[in-house]
Order: structure tokens, then C-alpha cells, then sequence
């Protein structure tokens, strides 16, 4: 049941990117994440006010400079700038990126099942995203890069930070926190840097927009995050993982739904390769996980 639940903020996240194309695809990146990540902080702390005491501060900023303000804006730029379903998929690659930084910062060697799907995944990606048959912008996978990066040193520091603070009070100071830097940082851009960029912004904003920032703050951050802070204490991260494959498929749904995004049959096969690689081993640990309790409960015949 937990891992259908953990299927509810993954789907949700996964619709970022074809509904911010759909509805905002001019707006400023940097601003959308701000739009997201303050009012969801501000309407969790309503619901639940909290504050953080002494030190905890700067834990909390730290964490909300990588886990929501560089996060949500390679996010919008990802939005903006690659597929929707392609950057929905892209996303799959986490594992790999988290392989890599457990081994190198940690010293953590992966095993058989996730160097062989790494490779899998790598190769996959190299073939999904070659330029001959998909027009891709370097800004957009530079991005997906970053944002892949932000999530394994986020979740982290989520981590080390709960352990000291309680969980409601990261979840959400990290969004005010988070949120207000990009504020800060989208009025810089826009006094001084790039204004044009905000010329949208004169248009009066239409009923599709309106909606679109209710379902990025609402459902999409406040909800999902809430929800997946809350499953992470009654599952285990294998088994929430499981739940991530509704990302990506939510991804190329909605793509194909708001955008009209279709790709060849082969494409969308490589796609399911992609997420099939990316929860394979923690299929296979979770195997083993619930096969160990039965076979010490098995009664050894004697010789």
C-alpha cells in the first residue's frame, strides 16, 4: 500500500516539466521556482508553524540552497529548454549519478546489479538522446545534470539535517528558505541583469496560467512533498523507490496529452528500458530483503 501512496507525489512531480512548458514557457526560470517553492513553504507553515532555533539555521540554509533553490531552478530550465518527456526520463538516471558520488565521496563500492545497470542506463541515454533523432538544447542537459546532482547531495543532507531538526520544520523552512533566495535572486536578475526576460510578465496572466501555478504550488510542491517527507518514516528508501517510476511515466503522459510530444515506437521502448535499468536493483535488494526472513524460518533437516 506504502508503495502505491510513494506513486502519488512521484506522478505529481513528474508533471512539471509539460505543465510549465504548456502554460509559462516564457516566464524566467528562476522566478518560477520561486513561485513554487515560497507560497508551498508559507501555506506548510500556516498549517503547522514552526522556526528553527540557533544553529539549526544554518544546517536549514544550506540544505534549502541546494535541496530547493538550485534544485527548482535547474528544474524550470530543464522545463523550459529539453522535451518534456525527455527530461521526465531523464530523471531516471539518479541512480547512476548516486552510484557514482556513494563511490567517490563515500567509498562505497556498488555491486554487480548496479554497475550492469548503470552501464544500461548510460548506454540507453546515449542512444535516446542522440541529436540526430532528438533537438536538444546543452543549457536544458547541463541542467538535467545539475538537478541530478542537487538530488543525490540533497538527499543527504536531508539526512544529517533531520536527524537534529524535526522532519516538519525542515520540510518546511527549506521551501521559505529555498524560495526566498530565489525570489532575491530573480529581482537581481530582472533589475540588472536580464530584464527583457520579464517582459511576459506585462501580459495579463490568463485562466491556463493561473491554474498551472495552483497545481506547481498546491499539489505538485506542498502536497507531494508533505506526503513523501511522511512516507519516508514508514517505508524504507528501497521500497519508496518503486514508487519513483511514476515520474517518468507521468512525464511522457503529460507530454503527450498538453504538448502533443510523440516520438517513434523504438523511442518509447528505450524510455521503458530506461526506467525498467533504473529500479532494477533496488528490486533485486528488496527480493532478497523479504526472502531472508523466510529462509530462516525454514527448518534445517539434519544429516
Amino acid at each position: 500500500m506504502n508503495i502505491l501512496l510513494a506513486m502519488i507525489p512521484a506522478f505529481l512531480w513528474g508533471t512539471t516539466y509539460a505543465v510549465t512548458k504548456y502554460a509559462t514557457p516564457d516566464w524566467p526560470p528562476i522566478l518560477l521556482g520561486a513561485l513554487r517553492a515560497l507560497p508551498a513553504g508559507i501555506l506548510l507553515w500556516l498549517i503547522k508553524p514552526s522556526l528553527p532555533k540557533g544553529r539549526q539555521w544554518r544546517g536549514l540554509t544550506v540544505l534549502a540552497l541546494v535541496n530547493i533553490a538550485l534544485f527548482f531552478a535547474f528544474i524550470f530550465v530543464m522545463a523550459v529548454n529539453l522535451p518534456a518527456a525527455i527530461a521526465g526520463v531523464g530523471m531516471v538516471s539518479v541512480p547512476v549519478v548516486a552510484m557514482i558520488y556513494t563511490w567517490v565521496v563515500k567509498g562505497q563500492r556498488p555491486s554487480a546489479v548496479q554497475s550492469l545497470c548503470a552501464v544500461a542506463i548510460v548506454t540507453i541515454a546515449w542512444l535516446l538522446f542522440d541529436p540526430q533523432h532528438v533537438e536538444l538544447s546543452l543549457l536544458g542537459l547541463a541542467a538535467l545534470a545539475g538537478a541530478l546532482l542537487c538530488i543525490v547531495i540533497g538527499s543527504s543532507l536531508v539526512q544529517t539535517v533531520s536527524m537534529h531538526i524535526h522532519w516538519w520544520t525542515v520540510l518546511t523552512w527549506q521551501l521559505i528558505i529555498g524560495g526566498t533566495a530565489l525570489l532575491i535572486a530573480a529581482a537581481v536578475q530582472a533589475s540588472i541583469f536580464t530584464p527583457d526576460a520579464y517582459i511576459p510578465l506585462s501580459e495579463p496572466m490568463t485562466a491556463k496560467q493561473w491554474i498551472a501555478l495552483f497545481w506547481l504550488i498546491v499539489p505538485n510542491t506542498a502536497l507531494a512533498y508533505t506526503l513523501y517527507v511522511w512516507l519516508l518514516g514508514r517505508m524504507t528508501v528501497v521500497e519508496f523507490t518503486f514508487g519513483t517510476i511514476a515520474n517518468p511515466i507521468a512525464g511522457i503522459v503529460t507530454a503527450v496529452i498538453l504538448l502533443a510530444e510523440h516520438y517513434q515506437g523504438w523511442q518509447y521502448a528505450l524510455m521503458a528500458l530506461m526506467i525498467m535499468f533504473s529500479v532494477l536493483p533496488q528490486g533485486v535488494n528488496l527480493a532478497k530483503q523479504r526472502l531472508r526472513p523466510v529462509v530462516a524460518a525454514q527448518p534445517r533437516q539434519e544429516k
